[in-house]
């Protein structure tokens, strides 16, 4: 009876929580996609792919995407319901606009190293294999998994909670950085689908964050003006 009462005042509290359902429509789209673009996509490709190395380290940060994403929209699930609103809007909206632009222009790669022919087995091999088994590569232009990255890492930077917490801040930069290089180097994408992941990055942070940042500073001027 105690655990339904809590679960009762937690949906009270935070009933803003429903917003997590978009990602029922986001799996049933992607997993959709997922099935039917598999042979017919247009090839994405960048003559700095041939540059980059394989390098089977990086699925440790490829992983770890999945908790990073998963503990930040939790913390301001629970902490700020402005910060949890602004975060789910901006990335939600970002991982719309890919699914779109992968049911219109159907995208792919042929970059993935053939793991048996690599001469060497070890466990980070083996969890690649496993990504490479339920991923297929395609539906990666623009990157959900860099535009994700990029989009949490700018929740953290903007929550006036976290701005004081300078170890977690740093922190989150590297994380950030070291998950956007696990997806050129486990050949997982090209080079452009982490550009076109920033630009969708850009784009999105001038509705979503720019707007209130803008009304801060003329706020804080208004009140300079005030004190002189």
């Amino acid at each position: 009876m105690n655990v339904l009462k809590k679960i009762k005042e937690f949906i009270k509290t935070h009933s803003y929580a429903w917003i997590l359902s978009y990602f029922f429509v986001y799996m049933i789209w992607f997993t959709y996609l997922e099935r039917t673009v598999t042979k017919v996509f247009h090839p994405v490709h960048s003559f700095v792919d041939d540059f980059i190395p394989f390098n089977e380290l990086f699925i440790i940060p490829y992983y770890v995407w999945f908790l990073y994403i998963a503990v930040t929209v939790a913390y301001f699930l629970l902490t700020s319901k402005q910060d949890f609103i602004r975060c789910c809007a901006y990335l939600f909206t970002g991982m719309t606009v890919c699914l779109i632009i992968y049911t219109i222009w159907p995208n792919g790669h042929h970059l993935r190293v053939n793991l048996a022919s690599l001469g060497r087995s070890n466990i980070f091999i083996t969890l690649l294999s496993k990504i490479y088994a339920i991923d297929t590569p395609t539906n990666v232009f623009p990157s959900i998994h860099v535009f994700n990255s990029v989009g949490a890492l700018i929740a953290i930077y903007k929550s006036e909670k976290l701005h004081p917490i300078k170890w977690l801040r740093i922190s989150a930069f590297v994380l950030t950085i070291l998950i956007c290089m696990s997806t050129v180097f486990l050949k997982q994408h090209s080079f452009l689908d982490i550009l076109g992941a920033l630009v969708l990055n850009i784009i999105l942070y001038m509705i979503v964050y720019a707007p209130s940042t803008t009304k801060n500073t003329e706020k804080a001027n208004q009140e300079l003006t005030k004190l002189s």
